[in-house]
């Protein structure tokens, strides 16, 4: 099956009205541990001229080699870049869609520092779902694409950098040890995790709330402990 590979028609003609478009995608929403990250990438209208990275393309299509390949020149091109995250604590407290959110909001913080114009810009949103404007004190102009991470470079260009920042950590929160083998499956859901956990017990890195069903995979035996995850 051909690749499809994102191109920049969508943003040429957003740019036709706004000053900059800001593609936003996000990682991790379906890991069972680990933050969720939310990578955006800001362009405008002289970014189009030079097109963008050469083999650039929605980060679940790309191998990890390729993906770290290209992210130091995802991070050269455009206006601005930037990755939020919340904790597990925060997606806990609060749940995934405000965890969503306010990592994306973060990420705003990081674009404004940079001197990107977030209250006029055009927000492209990968889904089929704003996750993004019930969180907001003040509304911004935000675009939802279904498979925007595919078709458009500015949203691809996002993903591969909360792709490549949300799994460098959560293999260094996999220790040398690493005893759910996260270097592996970054946190979510694989049969070696969920075998560990039923074995060693949940990690403090773990959405405890997401386990129910795995945990209950083994009713009626003595409930296991928590493991102690590597500080680092």
């Amino acid at each position: 099956m051909a690749v499809i590979e994102p191109t920049l028609a969508l943003e040429e003609r957003l740019l036709t009205t706004a000053s900059t478009v800001i593609g936003m995608d996000e990682v991790g929403r379906g890991a069972i541990a680990g933050p969720v990250c939310v990578g955006a990438c800001a362009i405008v209208q002289e970014d189009l001229a030079d097109g963008f990275p050469a083999g650039l393309r929605d980060s679940k299509l790309m191998s990890p080699k390729r993906r770290e390949a290209i992210e130091p020149l995802v991070r050269e091109w455009g206006q601005g870049r930037a990755v939020g995250s919340a904790s597990v604590a925060e997606i806990e407290t609060h749940g995934i869609a405000w965890a969503l959110a306010h990592a994306g909001k973060r990420a705003f913080a990081e674009l404004y520092a940079q001197g990107i114009d977030v209250a006029t810009a055009v927000i492209l949103l990968d889904g089929s779902h704003d996750w993004l404007s019930p969180h907001l004190a003040h509304p911004l102009q935000v675009l939802v694409r279904p498979k925007a991470d595919r078709d458009c470079a500015v949203v691809a260009a996002a993903s591969v950098l909360a792709k490549v920042e949300r799994d460098a950590h959560m293999m260094v929160l996999g220790g040398e040890e690493d005893p759910f083998a996260w270097v592996s499956n970054k946190g979510y859901a694989s049969a070696q995790h969920t075998s560990a956990i039923r074995a060693l017990g949940p990690s403090e890195h773990h959405r405890l709330s997401w386990l129910t069903k795995i945990l209950q995979a083994d009713a009626g035996s003595e409930p296991a402990g928590t493991v102690a995850a590597n500080p680092a």
